[in-house]
């Protein structure tokens, strides 16, 4: 009898794992818009480092006590705060990560993905699974980086959300390739310079170049010259779908691949091949989704890759994707190497071939 119910026990608990899965997923857009409420209203940055009642939030937010103290419960309960007594409240060290100009900030990133220009996409699933198109361009008339132009508030978000998603690369990519056996790296669409800087000040010997449009450069002279890499580090404006700046021995691509679809993708690396010496190297560092989804995996790769796929057009793509994508544009793909737990990017070189 005894092993009947703990059998009974084990699967009321596994039918109650299974219940919150779906419950999770189901109430996963109201957690979005909590973030993004929070985040916008500078929630985060009142609270600091120290604690504060629900009341005098609410005072310096100009929302009533009694909505404040909901909101800061239910960002309590997502674990970004912590209601130290009644009423009073201060950050967990995730939410202090949604404060602004702290190391390691992930507010753009918060602000961007739940901005509702980001969310609309989304709501047009079904037709993008059916089309294969970016729901984005049906809803707003143009392709996204076409809208970005005619926002420059949410350029520079979408900006700054991409540097402070880099940043944790940016640590780490710098030690784990041989970067100092080359004289100068092209970073074709390297915004706002965030990696090629962390690049130049780990190798002095190295001179860099990054491309990208106008509106991704807006702040990457400011960044070269705080990091005192004015002499060694220039941008070029332009469109890689035109060309790229020839004169690297390697070209560096950080996040662009995964946001176009094949064709486009094959124009892009057909251009850098046309740039890159023969004895020259390709660095392309994206996800790279296995042959099939491992079990526990989290998952957040495949929603990514959705997310390309609505708002964008591009995709997330396996070693074998990379591969061929590669060879259309005359390059061996040669190495794949990860990260170190847990950043989610691969290094994948490739030479001309």
């Amino acid at each position: 009898m005894t092993g009947t119910a703990d059998q009974e026990q084990s699967g009321t608990a596994a039918e109650g794992q299974h219940v919150r899965t779906i419950l999770d997923l189901a109430f996963a857009q109201m957690r979005t818009h909590l973030l993004g409420t929070a985040a916008r209203l500078g929630i985060f940055d009142l609270l600091g480092d120290g604690e504060h009642t629900a009341a005098g939030l609410a005072e310096a937010l100009g929302i009533p006590p009694g909505p404040a103290h909901r909101l800061l419960r239910a960002l309590a309960g997502e674990r970004l705060l912590v209601e130290t007594e009644p009423g009073t409240f201060r950050s967990t060290p995730a939410g202090a990560l949604l404060r602004s100009g702290v190391p390691g900030s992930m507010l753009a990133v918060a602000t961007t993905f739940t901005d509702p220009v980001m969310m609309r996409g989304w709501e047009h699933l079904e037709e993008s699974l059916r089309t294969g198109r970016p729901s984005f361009d049906t809803v707003f008339g143009t392709d996204f980086f076409g809208y970005l132009t005619t926002r420059p508030e949410l350029s520079a978000e979408f900006n700054a959300a991409m540097g402070q998603a880099t940043r944790a690369a940016a640590d780490i990519i710098p030690r784990h390739y041989a970067f100092g056996h080359f004289a100068c790296v092209v970073d074709v669409g390297g915004g706002d310079g965030t990696l090629l800087s962390a690049i130049l000040r780990t190798h002095p010997g190295l001179r860099g170049v990054v491309h990208d449009t106008a509106e991704g450069l807006a702040q990457a002279a400011a960044r070269f010259a705080a990091d005192g890499l004015a002499d060694r580090a220039t941008t070029v404006t332009g469109d890689f779908f035109a060309s790229v700046p020839p004169g690297g021995d390697l070209y560096l691509l950080k996040s662009v691949l995964r946001d176009w679809d094949d064709a486009q993708c094959a124009t892009i690396l057909g251009n850098v091949r046309k740039a890159v010496p023969d004895d020259g190297a390709l660095l392309i560092v994206e996800p790279v989704l296995p042959p099939a989804v491992p079990a526990g995996d989290p998952g957040l790769a495949y929603l990514s890759d959705l997310n390309m796929l609505v708002n964008l057009g591009g995709r997330e793509r396996t070693e074998d994707d990379f591969a061929a994508l590669c060879a259309t544009a005359g390059f061996r793909l040669e190495t794949v190497h990860p990260l170190p737990h847990p950043h989610p990017f691969r290094l994948i070189e490739a030479r001309p071939a």
